[in-house]
């Protein structure tokens, strides 16, 4: 029988079976609370560094967790709800991240240590890395972070406002570079281009110039960095002082520009992906006339022309609008200026304007994907990428192609051998757009200057649909409607350049060798450039007949490096020698030829054969050969880790300078002092890095064409007999190539020597750090070409005359105002002010007037004559006496400054110096605010103190105008002059009211971004995503001249928005 236990149930006061089950659990769960309650608690405690300073906002997380603090000013934390057997994670920039296990304990004290991995950082510095700490040269540092945090065709937009003292000048043309300047002008003649040196080997740039670069007077801009993808490089350092690019010698007079290379890593294989579609638009400054302004305007102009004919253009007539506007000559032109007629009276409101610019322009989009590769393990690493990058311009006929392939493996088969191999190859197609290559006319260069030129009150098609090829009726005004398919510019390039080394170290060999290395470096680079243009008879820039060019070239150069090293410490002593010598042989091989009336315009230049044409207007071929051979040696040393010092010379040898002259010795030299090293600066914690640097150094610039310490010939035919005859003479002007100099045996190198004096500091664990250099230099032997008597049988000749000297100050500031455990708010500052000036000339101290030159002022002056306004009817007098010297004056037209007081305007006592083009001041300020994975960036970029010459609106009341504020009858007080209906344009001082201030600061962009935590990515074998939106060219903070984008130099720029995404496996 079993035994069974009962609980009697109770009334009153007792307690029921169901009610103590419920306090038996009841206490159950107390004491289970009780217990965690116990195992977590409050946890505090302080964070300090190595010399027991306190830490200020270094990041305490309790592991696994979201939960956590940062530090206060006395760098104490305190965190609730921890449990007892929790770890904390411990870390701050610059330090090493610690874990701390609580082991039941409520208040610790952690001393984080310095990481020295971040300390002793290294950049490349030429033939060579170096630690950043013991950097003694001026130079800026842009990260691969810095290049991809915004979308980027090309290298150098990604550096454009990041480096103090390198001004980017910013081009919209697809495919086009903007020119670059590190620390201003030095030289009068020759090129300002820096040097740029991909993966230790120098780039060769071009000889060959464009038809545009022709024009402009410029040095070639190609065969530099348009064939590099942005996402394949690592790092860009810019070495800017004599100290830092004197070690390349003759190459290094402009400064130059380390560009390294993503290589693989030792690890698995990582694929990552970075793409992005932009969509842009263009904007246009300049506001234009309408219909009715225009005609309103021109009826001004004729009125001026002959006011006894024509009646004033506020009070016009029919019978005069059918002259003024031709009315035979484009029934649909004046069709639409009768609509204005149409109620007897007129109304301009009525006429239609003709929006020119929706014919040329579009929505221009640019699509970059990159996908790559790398991994490896320890003997051997890899990388390999492959890109596209599809951009069509927001103009029609403009667009750019580049296909781009790179491939890197290093490998380490014994300790002491290292061998390397990296490949770039590119291939473009660009299509220029309407070029005025071979035109007829002195037409536009760009399709859309063009359709500004065509009058807003013509129609663009006739009642049938076809294009009235003058609209308007104006001979020297065709129509851009469908421009872009009877003009075209194609530009072909195919490049390929690389970088093989070997590496031996011989301390691994033998022991008594350590820190010795022997490295070979061979770089090799291989353009081939093709360039179609074909311009229809109904072109623009055509007239009568079709025209048609053939050009194409091939640049092939190769260097040889060989280089020592030897690396030791001893104690307090850091010691390091490099020892080269290279070789550079360069050589360019063209040909072109050109043609008009081709029978098949759909054949372009790909059929000029002899049957098709009858002879070729031009054909030429050239062949240009060059050499540079060089020595160098350089020693870094330091002692105890705060003194500094850094020695180099270089002797190079130029092929293209005469015997006796072709080689020349650059020294430098360059010291540094870590002063926050110093025993008397222990006390001062909030200081982490100051360190004083002073560099000198020599550099030179060979920057003359191959063979012209040769001397030049002049081939013609002259009459001798029954046919003519082969002959040649020195120099003829009257020959097609025949104004060519005499030779100059003497010619030797430009030099410059520059001084730099710079500052680098690091305060408050990173929240303020920065950099300030001021310099000088000075450059003298300027390669300059000057007039000599013709008795000689030549003009002119180069010789080694004037001298020019440089100053400037570089700034860089970096704040983090705001650091906590999730948000970051820093902001960046840079600014560059450099001013260059004409010490000596060709005649020493004796002005150059006809090529702009002035003693004492900069290489870029504005010389010309001084406005005064306008002429007013209260300057009667005084204009009389201008007339009676022979001026025409009139009142309205402009009034240009008497300088001398003789009431004679005249040039060389009227001109003066009005400006200069050069800025002064360049700017780059930039914000990053991060929050969790989020991140907005905004940048902006700007140039001051200089001069921009828009040439004031023309005054010939012919073409289209912008909507300007120029005098009549009804506007007296008119800041521009009257318009004169005049071919030649009788005004002719109009010009020089066109001088502004260039001084401009705009927004470039504006980005959002977001970065997706780890543990969303967990399961989806993506290891990294980002994903970002950008607006490009949002607006401008301030632009002293309204009418131009003072950016892009000229009225329209390219506003638009992007999307990307970032991602790896």
């Amino acid at each position: 029988m079993k035994e069974h236990l009962s609980f009697p149930a109770q009334r009153g006061n007792g307690v029921s079976q169901k009610s103590f089950w419920q306090r038996f659990l009841f206490l159950a769960l107390l004491a289970v609370c009780s217990t965690v309650a116990m195992a977590q608690g409050k946890v505090s405690g302080s964070v300090v560094d190595e010399t027991g300073n306190p830490v200020i906002g270094a990041s305490v997380i309790v592991k696994g967790t979201s939960t956590g603090s940062v530090t206060d000013f006395d760098g104490n934390f305190e965190i609730p709800n921890v449990q007892s057997n929790a770890t904390l994670v411990i870390s701050y920039i610059g330090y090493v991240t610690q874990e701390i296990a609580l082991n039941g304990r409520k208040n610790i004290q952690v001393t984080i240590l310095e990481d020295k991995k971040v300390l002793d950082e290294v950049v490349v510095v030429g033939y060579g890395v170096q630690k950043k700490s013991d950097v003694t040269g001026a130079m800026t540092s842009v990260t691969a972070e810095d290049l991809t945090s915004r979308p980027i065709s090309n290298a150098l937009e990604g550096m454009q406002g990041k480096a103090a003292g390198v001004d980017i000048r910013t081009s919209d043309r697809p495919g086009e570079m903007g020119d670059v300047y590190i620390r201003g002008v030095r030289s009068l003649s020759a090129s300002s281009a820096p040097l740029y040196v991909v993966d230790g080997v120098p780039l060769n740039g071009t000889v060959g110039r464009t038809h545009e670069e022709s024009q402009d007077g410029v040095a070639a801009r190609s065969g530099q960095l348009e064939s590099l993808n942005p996402q394949d490089i690592e790092s860009i350092e810019v070495l800017k002082d004599a100290s830092a690019t004197a070690i390349y010698g003759s190459r290094g007079a402009n400064g130059v520009v380390l560009i390294t290379t993503k290589k693989g890593k030792e690890g698995k294989f990582t694929v990552s992906y970075s793409g992005s579609m932009t969509i842009d638009n263009l904007k246009d400054r300049t506001d234009w006339t309408t219909a009715d302004e225009y005609i309103t305007w021109r009826r001004w102009a004729y009125y001026y022309r002959d006011p006894k004919q024509y009646p004033r253009g506020d009070q016009p007539t029919l019978e005069n609008d059918k002259v003024i506007f031709n009315a035979g000559g484009d029934k649909y032109a004046w069709a639409n200026i009768e609509k204005g007629w149409a109620g007897g009276t007129w109304d301009g409101s009525r006429v239609q304007t003709t929006d020119w610019a929706s014919y040329v322009t579009q929505t221009g989009y640019s699509m970059d994907h990159t996908i790559s590769a790398s991994g490896g393990n320890e003997k051997s690493q890899s990388y390999i990428s492959v890109g596209w990058l599809d951009n069509r311009g927001t103009i029609k006929g403009q667009d750019y192609n580049r296909y781009t392939a790179k491939v890197s493996n290093d490998t380490k088969p014994f300790k002491w051998l290292s061998l390397g191999a990296t490949i770039n190859a590119t291939y473009s197609i660009q299509n220029y757009g309407m070029s005025n290559d071979g035109g007829t006319t002195s037409g536009p260069r760009s399709a859309y200057a063009a359709a500004m030129r065509n009058l807003p009150f013509a129609v663009p098609y006739d009642d049938e649909g076809n294009r009235i090829e003058y609209p308007g009726a104006d001979t020297k005004i065709k129509t851009v409607v469908d421009e872009w398919q009877y003009s075209s510019d194609e530009r072909k390039t195919f490049r390929a350049f690389g970088s093989f080394y070997g590496l031996l170290n011989l301390g691994e060999i033998y022991a008594p060798l350590k820190g010795l290395t022997y490295k070979v470096n061979f770089g090799p680079d291989f353009r081939s450039y093709r360039r179609g243009m074909f311009n229809s008879a109904t072109s623009t820039n055509r007239e009568g007949t079709n025209y048609v060019s053939l050009t194409k070239s091939t640049d092939f150069s190769w260097t040889l490096d060989n280089l020592i090293n030897y690396n030791r410490s001893f104690g307090k002593h850091d010691i390091g020698l490099t020892l080269l010598q290279t070789a550079t042989k360069y050589e360019y091989e063209s040909s072109a030829m050109a043609a008009q009336g081709i029978p098949l315009e759909s054949a372009l230049w790909n059929a000029m054969t002899k049957s098709n044409i009858t002879s070729l207007t031009n054909w030429d071929s050239n062949l240009t050969e060059k050499q540079l051979e060089s020595w160098m040696a350089r020693v870094n040393y330091t002692f105890n880790g705060r003194y500094m010092l850094t020695a180099s010379v270089r002797r190079d040898g130029a092929s293209q300078l005469a015997e006796g002259h072709k080689w020349a010795t650059f020294p430098s030299f360059a010291l540094g002092w870590r002063i926050e090293q110093e025993e008397f600066m222990k006390n001062l914690t909030w200081i982490d890095q100051l360190k004083l640097r002073l560099g000198y150094g020599v550099t030179g610039n060979s920057a003359i064409e191959p063979y012209q310490t040769k001397g030049s010939i002049v081939s013609l035919f002259y009459p001798y007999g029954s046919a003519p005859t082969p002959g040649y003479t020195t120099y003829d002007m009257l020959i097609s190539g025949g104004s060519v100099t005499m030779a100059n045996q003497n010619l030797t190198w430009e030099k410059t020597k520059q001084w730099n004096l710079g500052l680098d500091f690091n305060f408050l664990r990173g929240r303020i750090n920065g950099t300030f250099d001021i310099y000088t230099s000075k450059t003298t032997d300027l390669l300059m070409l000057q007039a000599i008597p013709t008795l000689t049988g030549y003009a002119s000749s180069y010789n080694n005359i004037g001298e020019t000297k440089n100053f400037g100050y570089d700034i860089t500031l970096n704040f983090v105002p705001v650091r906590t455990k999730d948000l970051e708010w820093t902001v960046g500052i840079n600014a560059a002010y450099t001013k260059n000036e004409i010490v000596s000339l060709a005649n020493g101290k004796e002005d150059d007037v006809a090529n702009g030159w002035f003693i004492g002022e900069s290489t870029w002056v504005i010389y010309d004559y001084v406005s005064d306004g306008v002429w007013q009817e209260s300057d009667a007098t005084e204009m009389a006496k201008f007339n009676a010297n022979g001026h025409n004056f009139q009142v309205g037209m402009t009034k240009p400054k008497d300088l001398n007081g003789d009431y004679k305007i005249d040039a060389n006592n009227d001109r003066t110096i009005v400006g200069h083009r050069d800025p002064r001041w360049s700017v780059g300020l930039s914000t990053d605010v991060t929050y969790k994975g989020w991140e907005l960036a905004i940048q902006a970029y700007g140039r001051m103190d200089y001069t921009y010459s828009s040439e004031a609106p023309w005054v010939g009341g012919r073409y289209n105008v912008r909507n300007y504020n120029y005098y009549s009858e009804t506007n007296t007080g008119g800041t521009y002059s009257k318009p004169i209906y005049d071919e030649g344009g009788k005004d002719a001082y109009y010009a020089i009211l066109g001088y502004h201030s260039g001084n401009y600061l705009k927004v470039r962009t504006i980005s959002l971004g977001y970065t997706f935590p780890n543990a969303l990515l967990k399961n989806t074998g993506i290891s990294h995503l980002k994903v970002y939106a950008q607006a490009k060219n949002p607006f401008s903070i301030f632009n002293k001249y309204e009418s131009v984008d003072l950016d892009t130099q000229s009225g329209q720029y390219n506003q638009g928005f992007t999307f990307g995404v970032n991602l790896s496996f």
